[in-house]
């Protein structure tokens, strides 16, 4: 059977409504994920958590190990991610409250590992398109089921954190037409796709960054009370959208990644270059 996961972000740590089946306790070459994946069954499907923060929201954007997290997902089994992340507002129209569907992300992050392909098996995967269609469509209907206030389509830029934008880097990032930034989904959407995994982001609106001129600047404390509306909105639309049917094997853009971005046959390496990225390369082998 094959397994779906969700990635919780700031304010989602936990799911409801789940029959817990075990807490799964991996270790990777990459390290340990942010926290135990937990599996669960929902609506007959089998389902993996874990929150990308840790349970306590003990670990900052810049310090969570994308790499362990997803390559634990890959040896869960799971074939598809739906990651939830609070975000701020970069455009008039997208209010706090609202959901945005985003289909592209600009990266202004740095030293962070990006990678499993590190050589001697390198890789060079697509990403003119990061978001799988798929799992788009399905979450916009999800939302527009409940009637949540949702946009279809948004850049997610994303930043280094843990600190908020400047006024100056808000306004720069509305200039470039940005429609939402955050801390969080890069790499983390890079490496899923080289895990061939689909994966889709729904972005909740908590603020609008510093550069409203009306609005109060961003804080932790108005994140956080917007943000507790928008995860109980969240966690009615993933039960709506996983009573939603999926294509076994998922779509080609996600499942078939590595079959245009390998620049060597894995096979034509020894047992040592692989073992870090065995489980993604295993079944070419």
């Amino acid at each position: 059977m094959q397994r779906t996961g969700i990635i919780g972000g700031s304010g989602l740590y936990r799911m409801d409504g789940m029959e817990l089946v075990e807490e799964l306790e991996l270790d990777t070459p990459f390290g340990k994920p942010s926290a135990p994946l937990t599996l669960a069954r929902m609506h007959g499907q089998e389902i993996v958590f874990l929150p990308r923060h840790g349970p306590k929201h003990t670990l900052p954007p810049h310090r969570i190990n994308y790499r362990a997290n997803i390559y634990a997902m890959k040896l869960a089994g799971v074939s598809r991610i739906v990651s939830i992340s609070a975000v701020g507002s970069l455009k008039e129209d997208i209010c706090p409250g609202d959901f945005v569907i985003v289909d592209q992300f600009v990266d202004r992050t740095h030293g962070r590992a990006s990678s499993f392909f590190e050589g001697p098996v390198v890789a060079h995967v697509s990403m003119a398109d990061p978001v799988c269609p798929q799992l788009r469509h399905q979450l916009i209907e999800a939302c527009d089921a409940l009637e949540i206030s949702v946009h279809t389509s948004g850049t997610y830029l994303v930043i280094q954190g843990p600190q908020f934008s400047t006024r100056a880097e808000s306004r720069l990032y509305r200039q470039w037409d940005m429609d939402v930034i955050g801390m969080t989904n890069l790499p983390e959407a890079k490496l899923a796709r080289e895990a061939e995994i689909c994966y889709a982001t729904v972005a909740m609106c908590t603020d609008y960054d510093c550069w409203h001129e009306t609005e109060e600047d961003v804080s932790v404390q108005s994140v956080i009370e917007i943000m507790q509306k928008n995860v109980a909105k969240a966690k009615k639309m993933l039960d709506k959208w996983l009573q939603m049917p999926w294509e076994a094997g998922g779509c080609p853009l996600c499942a078939r990644a590595l079959d245009h971005g390998l620049f060597s046959d894995p096979g034509e390496h020894d047992d040592e270059a692989l073992r870090r990225i065995f489980a993604l390369v295993e079944k070419r082998l």
